[in-house]
């Protein structure tokens, strides 16, 4: 059934991408600078999750550097949500990374050892920055000469609301693409590729793909999910094709581990937020922090943890009932 596993693939970048021509091209404009040596301003791409934010970014940036000298690299801010873990793996993609030790490296000097080795115009991708914990990291990347930033978020304000003016004022100036939720027949084109590079001649039907394309509510993340656990499905089965049945059970197969990688990604705070909210279902804010403030050495602030809850809901971690302090929170079953 499975000829190709990598199509399948949530981190899989197509070359050729569809419906979002415009969106290529805006990024790609805003990067136009790189070309004649100059600096691109930031580009900041939002929108829900699995609207293909990250796809596009990719695409583009492995495109920049088959055209150009310039170096890109992705960093996603679930996993290097801390200054020194971002500037780290910003020196590991121009290869300056190889004798840094967490514990004896100052943290001040990673910053200056990147901009002494910037020869070559750099891109940085900062997927999910909004989990940056230090964002202020994110004004000494825009003061870096030779580098430039495309940074991507879910919502303008989730990056925004927390930041300090000086960092705020210099990232308003960024290219902003919009992103918005798939369209099913766009799902289905983009479902039609995957088939055709992954699976074997006629495993799955059109009218199928719609079927999974409208169950995905414009998330292409859960289409191409609801689709990998069919035909993995089908293949355990030795089955000729994909099922009405196996594309039934796949579909919240697909969404639950989706939210199980999600919650995976948490930091240690968001995860203690999470945790709490399961043993309290349907907890009040202000109890929440408290509870919050009780469980953590350094607790963040109060803000900070309205920007987690804010988080938890947009991947369907969390619910939430009720406004202001009525408002109450439970996860995700």
């Amino acid at each position: 059934m499975i000829v190709d596993p990598r199509p399948l693939e949530p981190a899989f970048v197509p070359g050729d991408v569809r419906h979002r021509e415009g969106e290529v091209d805006a990024l790609t404009s805003s990067l136009d600078p790189l070309l004649d040596g100059r600096h691109a301003d930031p580009a900041l791409l939002t929108g829900p999750s699995g609207t293909g934010k990250t796809c596009i970014a990719r695409h583009v940036g492995d495109r920049l550097q088959r055209e150009t000298d310039a170096t890109v690299q992705y960093v996603n801010c679930w996993d290097a949500y801390t200054r020194y873990k971002t500037l780290y793996r910003l020196l590991e993609g121009i290869g300056e990374a190889y004798d840094v030790h967490r514990q004896s490296t100052p943290r001040d000097s990673l910053l200056d050892r990147l901009r002494e080795n910037l020869d070559t115009p750099y891109v940085a991708i900062l997927d999910e920055v909004d989990q940056l914990e230090e964002k202020g990291v994110l004004y000494d990347l825009h003061r870096t000469r030779g580098l430039s930033v495309v940074l991507i978020a879910n919502a303008e304000e989730a990056l925004y609301a927390p930041l300090e003016e000086r960092v705020a004022s210099r990232l308003k100036t960024a290219h902003h693409i919009r992103f918005d939720r798939y369209g099913v027949d766009e799902l289905v084109a983009i479902l039609e590729d995957r088939v055709r590079w992954g699976l074997r001649e006629d495993a799955i039907t059109n009218e199928q793909l719609r079927w999974v394309a409208d169950a995905a509510a414009g998330d292409a993340r859960v289409a191409i999910g609801t689709l990998r656990a069919a035909a993995e499905a089908a293949d355990r089965e030795g089955a000729a094709r994909i099922t009405d049945a196996m594309l039934r059970e796949a579909a919240p197969e697909a969404k639950s581990k989706i939210r199980q990688q999600s919650l995976e990604k948490l930091t240690p705070h968001q995860r203690v937020v999470y945790d709490l909210i399961t043993e309290r279902d349907g907890v009040r804010p202000d109890a929440l922090y408290e509870a919050y403030r009780e469980a953590v050495d350094e607790p963040r602030a109060e803000r900070t943890l309205r920007n987690y809850l804010r988080k938890m809901r947009r991947y369907n971690l969390v619910t939430a009932e009720g406004e202001g302090k009525a408002r109450r929170y439970s996860t995700v079953e």
